[in-house]
This record gives C-alpha cells, structure tokens and sequence, in this order.
C-alpha cells in the first residue's frame, strides 16, 4: 500500500512538468499574474511542511540534535549546488548563441537531481505516516508549478522547441519517481533512514523558500500586492498545518 502511494505521488509531481503546456495558450500577462500567486503560495506550503509536519516528526525519530543537523546539511547541500549551476549558467551567458543547447541541458540536469530528492523526501514521508506523506506531497506540488514553468522557459531560450522542451522538462521530472522507488527499496538499509532523509528535505525546503521563492516576491514593493504576497504566504502555511491536523499528522 505505501508503495502504490508513493508511486502515485511522485508520478503526479512529474506530471506537473506538464505545466509548461500554459506557455502555449496564457498570453504572458496572464502568466506573470499566476505566477506572483503561486510562488507566495509555494513559499507558505514549503515552509510550513518544513516547521509545521517534516522536522517535528523527525524530532520524534532522531531527536532534536540530529534533525536540526541534518536540516542544516540540507540548507547547505541545497546552497552548494545551486552555486554550482548559478556558475555555469554565467559561464555561458557570454557565448548565448554557441552554447544555448549546453545551458538547456544544464538546466535539465540540474532539475533532474532537484526532482529525484524530491521523490526521496516524498518517500521517506509517506514511509513514517500517509499524513506526512500527503502534506509533503502537496508542498513540493505547490513549488514545482512556477519551478517547471521557469525550466521551460528556459529550455525555449536554450533553443528548444516547445514539443521538445515539453518531452525533455517530462524525463526530467520522472527522477522524482526513480528517487521514490530507490528510497523505498533501500531505505531498510539503515535505523531511522526515513528520518534523516526528511531533516535533510526540509533543509532543502527552507532554502528553497527562504533563498528561492522569497527574493522574488520582494521585488513586488507595491503596498497592495505585497499585503495579498503575506497573505497568501500564510494561506500556505496553514493549508499544510490544516493537512496535518485533519489527517491526524
């Protein structure tokens, strides 16, 4: 049972790459004002997921000191890598015409990583308790969206075609399942495994929100909209604490 739920989460996670169909039919006006709701939006879940359900329960499994550890080498894991592809994308930013294919592919790369520890965090969820696992879930949902739209933006720039853009952003995405079914398969390995793996996804989760997502949404410095950006950024939270509560998490 927990491994046709785990498949069924991380499969509806990589069809979000799918996402990228909006390019084709919202003008990008349109697109622009969804995306200022949906990062707010991402930002609340995943930094709900992380303090609200993901480290209070892996607190119960390893104790405080270890969660708090491993959070940290998330933040820090997710911060190294990010380093690592923000220097080749400008690496290449000098010679656009002749490298536009080796940034796509970067990008690609970089995605399917994010995307296969995605499908680990999902796992090592679903593993300790469905309620985490549906929580968990729906924060990495709620990031992919903008997160996918921005890849095949990108890939278009690199020079690909949309159909092909579209297939390659859906391979890309499919990691989350590889990473879902190898954690399962091997996470009795080690005591606790589940536990460890969840304090590092939600170090990645806050640095995701907190270095990602936020940063955008101050540059909005209009009164209004930054009001509705705190709003919707709590609305997040509490869809994720709501979650935990109702499924008893």
């Amino acid at each position: 049972m927990v491994l046709l739920e785990i498949i069924a989460a991380t499969v509806f996670v990589s069809l979000l790459s799918l996402v990228g169909l909006a390019l084709f039919f919202l003008k990008k006006k349109q697109l622009d004002k969804a995306l200022f709701y949906m990062i707010s939006f991402a930002a609340g879940t995943m930094l709900g997921a992380a303090f609200f359900d993901i480290l209070p329960e892996t607190v119960q499994g390893i104790g405080a000191q270890a969660a708090l550890e491993f959070a940290f080498l998330g933040i820090v894991t997710a911060f190294a890598m990010e380093k690592i592809i923000h220097w080749h994308h400008h690496h290449h930013v000098d010679h656009q015409h002749e490298h536009k294919h080796p940034l796509g592919m970067l990008t690609l790369v970089g995605d399917a990583f994010h995307n296969f520890f995605d499908g680990v965090a999902i796992a090592a969820a679903f593993l300790l308790n469905a309620p985490l696992g549906i929580a968990t879930t729906i924060a990495v949902a709620c990031h992919e969206i903008p997160h996918e739209l921005g890849d095949f933006s990108l890939l278009l720039y690199s020079g690909y075609e949309k159909k092909e853009a579209l297939a390659f952003n859906l391979l890309s995405a499919l990691t989350a399942v590889a990473g879902g079914l190898l954690f399962f398969f091997f996470s009795g390995a080690f005591a606790n495994f589940e536990s460890y793996a969840l304090a590092f996804a939600a170090g990645n989760f806050i640095y995701i929100a907190s270095a990602d997502l936020m940063p955008e949404l101050h540059k909005e410095k209009r009164t209004k909209e930054s009001t509705l950006q705190l709003l919707l950024l709590l609305a997040g939270a509490a869809a994720i604490w709501l979650v935990a509560r109702m499924m008893g998490g």
